[in-house]
């Protein structure tokens, strides 16, 4: 097996390191630096950030294992194609491996990224995806073998005796792949398509960080700890738009080329003032980006109108030279900036010896940030089918934060959280991924201002749908709750924030709320609805948990009228056969809070199994005994047989409005002025 596992991978007699021209801070440690660099990496053993050295070794018979299938593989292939017994012999793949395996920053119960180097007559598409997965979904030693063909790069996702694996293949021009290829070499890119040189570039980018950086011991703990320290606040994803594990890395490598005499405590701190004051979309580089002959194209901005829109550029070093970070979005970026200016408070606290380490790595409470969410459940018939489609859909979310950008004019901002949850409770295999919303920041909204997002979460679920893989069984639902709404499951140990109370002497306070599908993005500040001036004369309105108020039933609803992504109000009128109810709460006071949240699904299923969801999203002004200005859809959704169970009573939505297994259409937005805040 071959691999790229260490600064010692590559033969000395490669290529010399690329040299980069750079600003040098040459100042070395203090007394004072050592002994924060001493408690930091205390900090990180006891974090349980190292694996023991069992695992170590199994992770080796592991990667054994993988090879020995994969030349199998291939000699099958070889010989069912009818090449001569000689070639069968000489039939060969190579498993390299990348990542934070092969940066040497892997913990415990990580998985390991590795590479499938093949001959130029085994394909990815039959061969890898289909072949080989037969192959892995026959043994015993696999589990939860989930093939995504769709992905960017290309990856067969399983866990072998239990470790993690995530599998790319590369077919090569050569008949035969030497047991010592050299995939540092530019030749290794000769004749091959792009899907293939970004499956190649994991290992070649991995193997330039480790030759750039001025000493890999420090960049190792430096990158442990900031890679521990995203997970932490939630910034730790590429495939939800933030950054992942090569991104991580070749921005720590930037910071120990900036300061060669640094120690990981100094490095860590000077990370955040760095980045704090980055001027994106300004790229981060370790080296010069080269041309070469073979011709692939590389990140340039200056040729390629698309790299021009890239908000976050990290460049990748090995050739051709790569934005690793397209994923990032306006709000992703916008979030990781929070962050970092976050992390550099904390740290210079820590160089004051006014906190400690454990400061920094405090998780970040999402559910406390926002007031507003969508939440997009998963579900599938049995486990293995909600893995296939959780990696499907999980693959795509962050096209929904590109989408709502878009509709919005970057108006209503989204943080995706890249974090899942299962209500243990519910019977049927599933899993839920959450979304902050808010409006952009200093932009103040006007009362009923709104945001009609329903077409562009169903332009996204019809993406979602074309599931090469699909099953019956396999569904998405997505809707919006507010910050109380919350699912008890999202919390620790299913603790639920109590609502704030109001005091007498805030109700002057005016916030902005978004409503229904959006969120201010602060966790200090709650909101109360304004009153319609022509209901001063209204008398108390006692808080009544459910009171229904039946509309006109005497007009029809034409779904295509709100299929939109307008910003303003469609046109609306309700069927015979709907129902809309409005629940009011209030304080006994004619000043006080008048809410009437008028979110009432009712649920008819007919002899065809079909079930109608009549969904009102937002009313903007309340009168004695109606409420105006609603947006009101209406869908079909098949109920598969094996979501029988999770079928919602009506009874049941009158008690939990936002139940996980509701069929919820999607989602209106929109802000109102508000005296409510927090206690």
């Amino acid at each position: 097996m071959a691999g790229s596992e260490g600064p010692n991978a590559s033969s000395p007699t490669q290529q010399p390191p690329k040299k980069y021209d750079t600003t040098i801070f040459l100042s070395g440690p203090t007394q004072s630096d050592l002994q924060r660099n001493a408690e930091l990496e205390k900090f990180l053993i006891d974090s349980g950030l190292y694996e023991s050295t069992d695992e170590a070794e199994k992770r080796v018979e592991v990667l054994g294992r993988i090879d020995r299938i994969v030349k199998d593989w291939v000699k099958q292939l070889t010989s069912q194609r009818g090449y001569t017994d000689q070639m069968v012999e000489d039939a060969n793949a190579v498993i390299f491996t990348f990542g934070s395996y092969c940066l040497g920053v892997h913990g415990p119960g990580a998985d390991i990224d590795t590479l499938c180097v093949g001959p130029s007559y085994v394909n990815r598409e039959e061969d890898f995806f289909i072949i080989l997965h037969d192959m892995l979904a026959e043994m015993e030693e696999v589990t939860e073998l989930q093939p995504v063909p769709d992905a960017h790069v290309p990856v067969m996702k399983f866990k072998l005796q239990g470790i993690s694996i995530d599998l790319l293949y590369a077919s090569i021009s050569l008949l035969v792949v030497p047991e010592d290829l050299d995939i540092s070499h530019e030749s290794v890119l000769f004749d091959v398509d792009e899907q293939t040189v970004r499956s190649l570039n994991g290992c070649r980018v991995a193997d330039q960080i480790l030759k750039l950086v001025p000493n890999v011991e420090h960049f190792r703990t430096t990158l442990r700890c900031l890679k521990f320290w995203a997970k932490r606040r939630g910034v730790y994803s590429n495939v939800t738009g933030f950054l992942g594990g090569v991104n991580w890395a070749i921005l720590v490598a930037r910071i120990c080329q900036l300061y060669p005499n640094a120690i990981p405590s100094m490095l860590v701190s000077r990370f955040f003032r760095v980045y704090t004051q980055w001027r994106w979309p300004n790229p981060v580089t370790l080296c010069s980006i080269e041309e070469n002959e073979l011709g692939f194209p590389t990140w340039d901005p200056r040729k390629n109108p698309r790299d021009r829109f890239h908000h976050m550029p990290i460049i990748t070093p090995a050739y051709p030279c790569m934005n690793s970070s397209y994923n990032v979005s306006i709000s992703t970026l916008r979030v990781m900036t929070e962050q970092f200016h976050h992390g550099n408070r904390i740290c210079e606290e820590i160089e004051l010896n006014k906190t400690q380490w454990s400061a920094l790595f405090e998780p970040y409470l999402f559910f406390e940030a926002y007031k507003n969410y969508l939440q997009v459940d998963i579900v599938a018939a049995d486990s293995d089918d909600l893995l296939a489609w959780k990696g499907w859909v999980e693959s795509r979310f962050r096209q929904l934060t590109l989408k709502i950008e878009r509709d919005t004019n970057g108006m209503l901002q989204c943080h995706p959280y890249p974090k899942e949850y299962v209500d243990t409770s519910k019977p049927c295999p599933h899993c839920a991924f959450f979304m902050g919303l808010q409006r952009k920041e200093g932009v103040r909204g006007q009362e009923g201002q709104q945001f009609d997002i329903r077409g562009t979460v169903d332009e996204f679920r019809q993406e979602i749908n074309m599931y090469m893989f699909w099953k019956p069984g396999m569904d998405i639902y997505v809707c919006h709750v507010r910050r109380k709404q919350l699912p008890p499951f999202v919390f620790p140990d299913g603790y639920k924030r109590p609502r704030p109370l109001r005091h007498a002497s805030q109700q002057d306070e005016r916030n902005d709320e978004d409503a229904v599908g959006s969120g201010s993005g602060s966790a200090e500040r709650h909101i109360k609805r304004k009153i319609d001036p022509k209901t001063e004369d209204v008398g108390p309105i006692k808080r009544v948990k459910q009171t229904a108020i039946s509309p006109p039933r005497t007009e029809s609803v034409s779904p295509s009228k709100n299929a939109g992504r307008s910003s303003g109000t469609p046109d609306i009128s309700f069927s015979n056969g709907s129902r809309l109810e409005c629940r009011a709460t209030g304080d006994a006071d004619k000043n006080s809070d008048v809410r009437l949240p008028v979110r009432q699904l009712e649920s008819e299923k007919d002899s065809m199994g079909d079930v109608r969801v009549v969904e009102d999203v937002m009313h903007e002004s309340i009168t004695r005994n109606e409420c105006t200005s609603m947006l009101v859809s209406e869908f079909r959704n098949e109920v598969k047989p094996s979501q029988e169970g999770c079928a919602v009573k009506p009874s049941e939505q009158l008690e939990k409005p936002l139940s996980w297994n509701e069929l919820v259409v999607p989602c209106a937005v929109s802000f109102s002025e508000s005296k409510e805040t927090l206690a």
